[in-house]
């Protein structure tokens, strides 16, 4: 599987930034233990960081990929065409928080791109990007075994 890895905002200054809420570790570690762990399992991750949504969008339209793994940071709360191109890109996605943002400021509540994510992972630190890893490779294993269903026999 090829999985593409999107950070937004302010998540390049991973392990300097509010280290209290957001931890020490950097995006460079991040990406390394996602790459690392992805091939393990024999698949492969390219990584994007943009404080801009449209790079992230121009990324997601590329479509050589066959999942992503998105952190959006505080695009997660406004960003209707980041959205709109997670809908299109006709993939599982799975959105990371580093923080548990329903703990924290209300206007953090609201996702306005958790209506077309497969999967989230709020408040598991940085680890939360490897467990969207091991969500995604479910995913596909669950795809891969022919249903034991009559209904889903031809």
């Amino acid at each position: 599987m090829r999985i593409l890895l999107l950070n937004g905002p302010n998540l390049g200054r991973l392990g300097k930034r509010q280290p209290e809420i957001y931890g020490s570790t950097t995006l460079t570690q991040v990406e390394a233990a996602v790459a690392d762990h992805a091939g393990a399992l024999g698949h492969t991750v390219a990584s994007l960081q943009s404080n801009h949504e449209g790079a992230l969008i121009d990324r997601i339209e590329q479509r050589d990929y066959d999942a992503i793994v998105i952190n959006p940071g505080a695009l997660t709360h406004y960003a209707y065409s980041l959205h709109d191109a997670l809908l299109g890109a006709e993939c599982p996605v799975v959105e990371v928080h580093i923080s548990d943002i329903t703990a924290r400021e209300e206007w953090r509540h609201v996702s306005v791109i958790e209506p077309v994510v497969s999967h989230r992972i709020l408040g598991h630190g940085w680890r939360g990007y490897l467990e969207a890893i091991d969500f995604l490779e479910g995913l596909a294993a669950e795809r891969a075994e022919p249903s034991t269903y009559p209904e889903d026999r031809p």
